[in-house]
């Protein structure tokens, strides 16, 4: 009797599922989320098991053809939590169930292209796209279809091949690549050997050093019982593979090879930490906590818990003791934090409670070390998971806590690749479905989560006083510089608390007023100062890189723009180590010189306007040439490992100004920082999106958080050149409640969420015209779609229109936005549009931002 599985396979643009047959030899190992090769098609591709059917679809079905693993690589509730993913998003089923697995185990299906034999010209022109085609593959060889995409982006290269093919220049043929990704082995080496027997053969080992390499590393194996790795003993003999191959010959070792992890964690420094006492407000937010968990372990339904707690009020201890909690009931954690900045001192913490058993997943590791990582997890050897979105998708068999710090975040938003989605939404969705305890943290709840949050019945777990924290610390730093720390009265028994530092809100039109031509007022000049000789830290924040926003002719108005993306480019010093100036574009990252002339008037006369991170260090180094400046921006950390290494020399004092952008505003813990100074509050304040106040509100909270967490207290200064908008002056009074009652009532006015649901359409073509008939047909259909429905009072649309960044990589971009209270349910059982070779699409529900 056949058996038939339904699968879902790893193929662009294909929904759904198919169903196919197990061959005899593969009868009982294939299970539900086994990964598998199968024919589709013309091609062979990858999928993954679903599920067992009795009864397929389809007359004849074909064969599955291969198991990669017999292990599967998909949990049940992963699935489960796959499909409802899908459905929420809008996204195909395989993009989302290929999310769980590593990168390089999981291939897509490509096309190969070679050029025929005994090519003869043609009579018919070639396009000069079309030549530059033939010359690569003259040059390199039969390339992939995706090694094309990379030698001609932006560039109609699918075209140009079809046409080639039809000429006859090109044949193609369906490949699919192996898994790049696979475990690691070393060499391990033993004396075979007994010692004394070993010892006869000192004059049969050669002449020379190689003769003495040799009887060290017999002198080195005779006090290792156990094999070791063949680098330990080339470290301790100088020997190297050959004087090895040369003792096994002579049988005085053995050779073998054993398996090992690629663990990023293996180097990183911790110290064991003991759980601290807890204040009284941490006390009674603990015992909601527990009494959750609790439930939870009895598989009771359990409610989200949202964690409001200001900054520095002791959140991170909090998810400590949940985390310590969930495995002593025999579940795993995962601890998620929004960038990975923020994952050396989370991963510290979380190593200091569990070590050994921590788990850290993100972008920047290798291939091998996330493959690793994810093999580790899968076989129930790290039951605590830390990472920025992707720690969401590791395969644990029991999931009992979900921590999203700093859940306000943007970075928690996937909107670069298939499938567009939230991390909070998508932690909610499988929190539901593994029965697993979900905790929100925030300083600054997004204002459409508390409303929810209020309107479902969430406990609204509440930290409202900040603690004394890293008295030894800095009492250290402090004697080191003849100074002492002020006492501080508590009563018996009592935890210290430290109240915020105070905002000082500075109108920069005032300063201009008065003469004043820097980026620093004359308030910020005086307490960067009094800092730097004081010994303590600053941090200066300006969510801008570079060293001018844009350049221009002051002559004929002329703004060096992007060939690309139509954007102003941004001055930078040259990031490849030169000593010139050149101009970036940071979307599509081209590159240009700084002009001397106008391209467009020849007028001598450029100006650079505007300031960026790189301007405000060169200006500090300017002004307060004693002191250490430190830059965080995206500039600085392209290398794997250097938010760690940044982090570390601010934390360890070999700087005294960290200067960067919106990773400043990250939750980190910096005990000597005692002035936040944010350099111009405006940038973002004015775009034309809905979230625009409240991500500026978010965003100075959260920078001016940094500032005081130490018992040498601390202060922050907010220039601004508009001192009155209403986000500015309720960060500068710590007032969320005030923020979010004001921000509310505007939402409500205008019908924007959480009154209403969005979901954003855009279509991307090289060519403007195409894009903009593209959307335009779409938006019909939508409308249409509303009319059918009877919606016409509760859903509307905004737009067609063109994206606020109308250009981005060449490709111009439109949109459409549905609004309503459910617009899924007008979507769902409707054919959206399908990419093209011209046109592609793009689907967000419930976007962060509409530009």
């Amino acid at each position: 009797m056949s058996v038939y599985v339904q699968v879902a396979v790893n193929v662009p643009r294909v929904s759904g599922v198919f169903d196919y047959h197990l061959p005899a030899e593969l009868a009982g190992q294939v299970a539900p989320g086994c990964l598998v090769l199968a024919p589709f098609g013309r091609q062979t591709v990858q999928g993954i098991v679903l599920r067992l059917v009795e009864h397929p679809q389809v007359q004849e079905t074909r064969p599955i053809l291969e198991l990669f693993d017999r292990e599967p690589v998909l949990t049940e509730h992963q699935i489960q939590f796959a499909e409802l993913l899908s459905k929420e998003v809008l996204a195909p089923l395989a993009t989302c169930l290929f999310q769980f697995l590593p990168p390089g185990l999981g291939q897509q299906a490509d096309t190969l292209y070679r050029l025929r034999e005994g090519l003869q010209a043609k009579e018919e022109a070639l396009s000069p796209l079309q030549a530059k085609i033939l010359a690569r593959l003259a040059e390199r060889g039969p390339l992939r279809g995706r090694q094309l995409e990379a030698a001609f982006p932006r560039r109609a290269w699918k075209e140009a091949v079809k046409k080639l093919e039809r000429l006859g220049y090109l044949s193609s043929q369906p490949v699919l690549p192996l898994p790049a990704v696979r475990p690691k082995t070393a060499r391990m080496v033993q004396l075979a050997a007994p010692p004394e027997e070993a010892d006869q053969f000192r004059d049969r080992l050669g002449r020379g050093e190689s003769g003495a390499r040799r009887w060290r590393v017999l002198e080195f194996l005779k006090n290792e019982p156990w094999p070791v790795l063949a680098s330990w003993v080339y470290a301790a003999s100088g020997a190297n593979a050959l004087d090895l191959a040369r003792l096994a010959e002579l049988g005085l070792i053995s050779l073998s090879e054993t398996e090992v992890w690629r663990d990023p964690l293996e180097q990183t420094e911790w110290i064991p930490q003991s759980p601290p006492v807890l204040t009284p407000d941490q006390e009674v937010v603990w015992e909601r906590i527990c009494s959750y968990l609790g439930r939870a372990a009895e598989d009771r339904a359990v409610p989200p818990l949202l964690l409001h707690g200001v900054t520095g009020s002791g959140k991170t201890e909090l998810y400590l003791r949940a985390i310590a909690e969930t495995i002593a009931q025999g579940k795993q954690a995962i601890f998620m934090v929004p960038e990975i900045a923020l994952t050396p001192q989370t991963v510290r913490r979380v190593l200091g409670r569990f070590p050994g058993r921590v788990g850290l997943v993100h972008s920047k590791l290798s291939t091998g070390e996330r493959y690793d990582t994810w093999r580790r997890a899968r076989a129930g050897m790290l039951p605590v998971i830390v990472g920025p979105r992707s720690a969401l998708f590791a395969p644990l068999s029991k999931p009992g806590l979900i921590i999203l710090d700093e859940c306000h975040d943007d970075s928690y938003y996937q909107g670069e690749t298939q499938p567009n989605y939230h991390v909070v939404e998508a932690a909610l969705m499988y929190a539901r479905k593994t029965g697993a305890l979900i905790i929100l943290g925030s300083a600054t709840p997004p204002v459409s989560l508390l409303y929810r949050a209020r309107l479902e019945n969430w406990p609204i777990l509440t930290l409202p006083n900040r603690i004394l924290a890293h008295r030894e610390a800095v009492a250290h730093q402090m004697s080191r510089l003849g100074r002492s720390l002020p006492p501080l009265s508590t009563s018996d028994g009592e935890i210290a608390t430290l109240p915020l530092p105070p905002i000082e809100v500075v109108d920069m039109r005032e300063e201009l007023k008065d003469g004043n031509r820097s980026i620093f007022s004359h308030s910020l000049q005086k307490k960067l100062s009094d800092v730097i000789a004081s010994g303590q830290q600053a941090i200066l924040f300006l969510n801008r890189r570079g060293r001018a926003t844009y350049v221009f002719c002051r002559v004929c108005g002329y703004v060096l723009r992007c060939s690309r993306c139509d954007l102003p480019m941004t001055l930078h010093l040259d990031p490849d180590g030169g000593r010139g100036e050149v101009l970036l574009c940071h979307t599509c990252n081209s590159r240009r010189k700084s002009p001397t002339t106008c391209p467009q008037c020849g007028s001598g006369h450029i100006r650079q306007y505007g300031a960026g991170t790189e301007k405000v260090e060169s200006e500090v180094q300017t002004m307060f040439p004693q002191a250490r400046t430190l830059r965080w921006d995206a500039e600085t950390t392209r290398q794997k490992g250097a938010h760690e290494v940044i982090l570390s020399h601010f934390v360890n004092h070999r700087a005294d100004v960290l200067i960067g952008t919106q990773m400043l505003a990250k939750g980190l813990d910096l005990p000597l920082v005692t002035l936040v100074g944010v350099v111009l509050a405006d940038v973002g304040l004015n775009f034309p999106d809905y979230r625009a106040p409240e991500r500026t509100f978010q965003l100075l909270t959260q920078v001016a958080g940094r500032a005081g967490r130490s018992p040498l207290g601390g202060q922050v200064v907010i220039q601004t050149f508009q001192p009155d908008a209403y986000p500015i002056q309720a960060a500068s009074r710590h007032d969320y409640a005030g923020f979010y009652k004001q921000e509310l009532e505007k939402r409500r006015q205008i019908g924007y969420p959480p009154f209403a649901r969005l979901v954003r359409f855009e279509a991307r073509s090289l060519k403007a015209e195409l894009a903009e008939e593209a959307i335009k047909k779409l938006a019909g259909r939508l409308s249409l779609w509303i009319t059918q429905d009877g919606l016409e009072e509760t859903a509307s649309l905004i737009g067609p229109a063109p994206c606020f960044y109308q250009r981005v990589n060449g490709r111009y971009r439109w949109q459409v936005v549905l609004k309503a209270p459910d617009p899924l349910a007008i979507l769902r059982e409707r054919d959206l549009p399908a990419d093209s070779e011209l046109v592609t699409y793009r689907v967000e529900v419930a976007p962060p931002t509409l530009l």
